[in-house]
């Protein structure tokens, strides 16, 4: 720390925080007697609260965002120096670095060509659940409608994204939800035993039969796209089985249903490719994506279409209704796409992506080593710098431990200067997935630290 804030200034700080700030999915009541820690500096891996205390963040900001670490004065100065020159205008007009990161983003993502610019994971999903729709009552009469998601994934909190979410704890007390969103089955090969009919081999290509099976269901000229994170997030960071992804392609296309992928979270490195779809050898027609997109130093958010998706919005420039009638306010701030260039200049200068798919491969093998040690751990899995670990109180039933107990070992963490994550408030009964997605510039010795305190936490509250 370099000792901006003064005792005084942060007891202000704790008193006003205390006073008047509503804090992201907590329980504010125990703070009647204790204060909620403020994180007040960060650098590299590492950040400061209050109270100075030094904390390894092994979650990249708490929400998988801040990819490219702390205290990166590059992108402050590229965005001061934005700032300056011209920080908004309405999406409507064009901006310089709109259109220079749009160009360079595009060209990561071959086979997609256009950027809808807007502020956050959710509005960028509500874009695209907006665009099937519209596409439907342009081309199919408006029967072509229905939206297929997948059980345990998540794609944003507003109530249009909660009618696609697959989290039934997340979407608790918030309904009714729109009509119109259909559940597809969950892919966790872990728990196929969970799941009538699954088989031991070819488990993949089952998972993927079972989206198959609700599109007949339905009848497939009612379903319009299917929305899928390409490896499931709060939902217990789950991979997909080997077989899975192209069958999906292959229903996508056989149905003629757009296949669009969630990348809010695995996005712009976290899996060691650009978007965690590239690994899979997948076409999409959408892609959403924001977290990482500028790790956390602007807000922004982006919806990246095929051109054929594109075309379907403006055929006939005579009719008033033929183009995407939609705004994002905070879509037309400049300070997005200059941060989310200098994001991408710091990965590829660094080779991030590289050092992603080597750190990623070591600490899994080191979840495997706690694993072997401890049988309270009944699976380990994850792409690159984006893994689990799931807790069960027996391994051969596979029941899961008590949540009190998967909290304990994330407090017992904290504790020790370690900041991970747990699924929370996500599958009912089932929120017991340790989480880990630490920066990208993440080292063997970070790795090494985080290890040893799960091990050490894992010790204590199972002993």
């Amino acid at each position: 720390m370099d000792g901006t804030l003064s005792a005084n200034d942060l007891s202000h700080i704790v008193t006003a925080d205390k006073a008047h700030v509503w804090h992201h999915l907590s329980q504010h009541k125990p703070w009647e007697k204790s204060d909620p820690n403020i994180i007040i500096e960060g650098k590299g891996l590492r950040v400061w609260n209050q109270a100075g205390k030094e904390h390894l963040d092994a979650v990249s900001g708490a929400v998988w965002t801040v990819n490219v670490g702390y205290g990166r004065e590059e992108i402050a100065r590229a965005v001061y120096e934005q700032l300056v020159k011209m920080n908004y205008f309405a999406g409507a007009s064009g901006s310089v670095p709109g259109a220079l990161f749009a160009e360079r983003l595009i060209g990561k993502m071959p086979g997609l060509s256009r950027v809808y610019y807007c502020n956050s994971g959710s509005e960028a999903n509500e874009k695209a659940f907006k665009m099937v729709r519209q596409i439907a009552h342009k081309r199919y009469g408006g029967k072509k409608h229905k939206i297929l998601y997948r059980d345990r994934d998540y794609h944003g909190t507003t109530l249009g994204c909660l009618s696609a979410g697959g989290q039934d704890e997340r979407n608790a007390q918030y309904g009714p939800f729109a009509p119109g969103f259909v559940r597809v089955p969950h892919c966790l090969e872990y728990r196929r035993h969970e799941q009538e009919g699954a088989p031991v081999e070819n488990y993949g290509e089952w998972a993927a039969d079972q989206i198959e099976r609700v599109i007949l269901e339905e009848g497939p000229d009612t379903v319009g796209a299917l929305c899928l994170e390409p490896v499931t997030a709060g939902g217990g960071v789950i991979a997909p089985p080997e077989g899975y992804w192209p069958r999906v392609q292959e229903i996508c296309r056989k149905y003629d249903i757009l296949l669009h992928i969630d990348e809010v979270v695995c996005g712009i490195g976290r899996t060691g490719t650009w978007f965690g779809y590239q690994h899979y050898g997948i076409e999409p027609d959408m892609v959403t994506m924001a977290k990482g997109v500028a790790s956390g130093y602007a807000a922004i958010a982006c919806l990246v279409t095929s051109e054929a998706v594109f075309d379907l919005f403006k055929s006939d420039e005579t009719d008033p209704m033929d183009y995407f009638r939609d705004i994002s306010t905070f879509g037309g701030c400049t300070a997005g796409p200059a941060a989310a260039m200098e994001n991408m200049r710091i990965i590829e200068d660094e080779d991030l992506l590289s050092n992603t798919t080597e750190m990623g491969a070591y600490m899994l093998d080191r979840l495997g080593e706690l694993q072997d040690r401890h049988r309270v751990i009944g699976d380990v899995r994850g792409k690159g710098l984006f893994l689990g670990a799931e807790l069960v109180a027996d391994r051969d039933s596979k029941d899961p431990v008590e949540e009190a107990r998967v909290k304990a070992v994330v407090a017992d963490c904290m504790a020790q200067g370690v900041i991970i994550g747990a699924t929370n408030r996500s599958v009912p009964g089932k929120n017991n997935t340790l989480c880990f997605s630490p920066a990208l510039i993440a080292t063997k010795s970070d790795i090494d630290e985080i290890i040893d305190s799960v091990d050490g936490a894992l010790t204590r509250v199972f002993a």
